[in-house]
């Protein structure tokens, strides 16, 4: 070897170690949670989020190392590839140890409701996928080996079904008073972090094949812009917003609506769609809990002031939006009133929704 090559392995092999040191912290991080969950232990849960500054640390510390390496290497080819990955890589790890923290504090909540029976099995069940794939999809980057990158992707799709099953059987549940209100929270946040351990699982997978092929695979949601519109039950205001942005047809939209909870679709919501010609097949009401891949969403739009508690938390590069307006399925009066109180809801609506996407499409 070269001066030149031996000093970019010795630099590449540095960040590797701090690489595999950050992705050991968040491993542990992750299983200290299964186990805190399943003991109820509380010292275990503070572990992991004291933890999580470590972590943030070695996020930083990486960055550093990967600017310098460019600065002072001015790599090219296979080399530029790993370091601009890894790069991502290590934003997704950074992630992952943020899931780990934001789990342990909703266990803590749960250790404080002695009458909630936690099901530990279903716990079990989608942590003992999304965890093997973390693990697999850091070897596989650290190892640029494809063939494991793409087997372990494959999971992916199964972590996402039980994420949903684990939802449902949560919230019916709580419908049949067996889950405590304050619990049910707690339990559908704890499956969607692991289940978006298994996605951020699934993105270093992607940079695994990049590094070693240069074949780029896009992140599911890259190319479009994702809106979700949110009320208080999903079943009349961010129903009819959904409804309208997806008949726009614009390729580059995905609109989404959800609920701080969920309660059957008002029937004059559907026959206002109905009379209108918009699609009403997909009025499905859902939580925000329910909604795959929440941090993907570039727009959170509030539909009511009490919708501004799913914003998400500064720092951040979600644009949230407040169009806030009364709920027309709560009108009293006569019959031809509370028409009129749901064409006004439309109308209103609609003049929002076709702005915010002409403003979007005119800044791209």
């Amino acid at each position: 070897m070269t001066h030149l090559e031996e000093t970019l392995e010795r630099d590449a092999k540095r960040i590797r170690r701090k690489m595999q040191e950050m992705a050991g912290l968040c491993g542990m991080a992750l299983e200290g949670c299964l186990r805190a969950l399943t003991d109820k232990n509380r010292q275990l849960a503070y572990s992991v989020i004291m933890r999580d500054q470590r972590i943030d640390e070695l996020e930083k510390e990486i960055d550093r190392l990967c600017l310098e390496f460019i600065l002072r290497q001015q790599p090219v080819a296979g080399m530029l590839r790993f370091i601009y990955a890894t790069i991502k890589v290590n934003s997704e790890l950074e992630r992952v140890g943020d899931y780990a923290e934001s789990m342990a504090r909703q266990i803590l909540q749960l250790a404080e409701l002695e009458e909630v029976v936690v099901p530990i099995d279903r716990f079990r069940e989608i942590a003992g996928l999304a965890m093997p794939m973390f693990h697999g999809a850091v070897e596989a980057f650290l190892a640029q080996n494809v063939e494991l990158a793409r087997t372990t992707m494959e999971s992916e799709d199964t972590v996402d079904r039980l994420r949903h099953d684990l939802n449902e059987l949560f919230l019916a549940q709580h419908q049949e008073r067996k889950i405590p209100l304050e619990a049910l929270s707690p339990l559908m946040a704890i499956v969607n972090r692991f289940e978006r351990v298994a996605d951020q699982a699934k993105a270093i997978c992607e940079e695994a094949i990049y590094v070693s092929t240069g074949e780029y695979l896009k992140h599911a949601g890259s190319e479009v812009f994702r809106v979700l519109f949110v009320d208080e039950h999903n079943a009349c205001r961010s129903q009819i917003a959904e409804a309208i942005g997806s008949s726009l047809g614009q390729p580059k939209f995905v609109f989404t609506s959800a609920g701080l909870d969920r309660q059957p679709i008002d029937p004059e919501t559907v026959r206002l769609l109905k009379e209108r010609g918009l699609d009403t097949t997909p009025l499905t009401p859902k939580t925000v809990e329910q909604v795959p891949h929440l941090d993907h969403y570039q727009i959170v739009v509030a539909l009511a002031k009490e919708a501004h508690r799913v914003f998400p938390t500064p720092p951040t590069k979600a644009v949230c939006l407040d169009w806030s307006l009364p709920d027309p399925s709560k009108h009293q009066g006569p019959p031809e009133a509370i028409r009129a109180a749901y064409e006004q809801t439309f109308l209103t609506l609609e003049g929002h929704v076709r702005d915010l996407v002409e403003a979007v499409l005119g800044d791209g």
